[in-house]
Parts: structure tokens; C-alpha cells; sequence
């Protein structure tokens, strides 16, 4: 994963697409698109975003 990368996350019970803005090693900031607020910026654990990924590739090899 890189900044400028588009990834969906889960944001109440929702899937929202979203564009990394900015990583660091334990954390990452998403820029997402709401209703009422265009290219809010969101801040996520690195470990939380990575957990949801490795996971369905796990999936996709079995």
C-alpha cells in the first residue's frame, strides 16, 4: 500500500471507497467521500486496515 492507492473500507457497516492520503508506519489517513462532506480526511490503524486485506487474500487462495 502506497499514498494515491484506492482501497474500500468498512465505515459504519458500509463499504466506502477510499484514497490513501498519507501512511506512516502505525497509521494511515484515508481522503473519503461523503453525503455532506466531500474529501474528508480519516485516520486508521495501520493493523486494521491490513487485518481486513490479508484476510480475503487468504480467502482467495483457498
Amino acid at each position: 500500500m502506497k499514498a494515491g492507492d484506492k482501497i474500500k473500507i468498512d465505515f459504519a457497516g458500509k463499504k466506502k471507497d477510499a484514497l490513501v492520503f498519507k501512511l506512516f508506519p502505525s497509521s494511515v489517513y484515508l481522503k473519503v467521500d461523503f453525503e455532506n462532506d466531500k474529501g474528508k480526511i480519516v485516520k486508521r490503524k495501520l493493523s486494521q486496515i491490513e487485518n481486513k486485506k490479508s484476510t480475503s487474500n487468504k480467502e482467495k487462495k483457498k
